[in-house]
């Protein structure tokens, strides 16, 4: 499994960025591999994290090569004062079963999905 995390400072969104931005979850969620997305909010610098899950390197970087996304990331100065992707393989997760999170294993004794 991959996760590819794009971490961002926000300028100002406008109805372009909303749509685009729109248009490459729906194309991601679209993509053979994607297994999901979170977004986490850091209030004490104002960063934002967008971390997607894919089940292979070569299905993400179909969502690298996907159109829409490619003119988004030409345009991203426009709305971002600045970002870093971070794209990295998951080697494991784990914890209790307290928290319902989309990389949580299956409970005990079902198949994973």
């Amino acid at each position: 499994m991959y996760s590819a995390t794009f971490i961002f400072a926000k300028k100002q969104f406008d109805d372009e960025f909303h749509r685009l931005d729109q248009t490459i979850a729906t194309a991601a969620k679209s993509l053979p591999g994607y297994l999901g997305e979170e977004t986490w909010e850091n209030t004490g610098n104002g960063l934002v994290s967008n971390v997607y899950y894919w089940d292979s390197l070569d299905n993400l970087q179909a969502l690298i090569r996907h159109p829409v996304h490619q003119q988004a990331k030409a345009a991203q100065a426009n709305w971002l004062d600045g970002y870093k992707v971070v794209i990295s393989e998951v080697v494991r997760t784990y914890g209790d079963s307290r928290i319902d999170h989309l990389l949580a294993p299956p409970p005990s004794g079902a198949t994973p999905s």
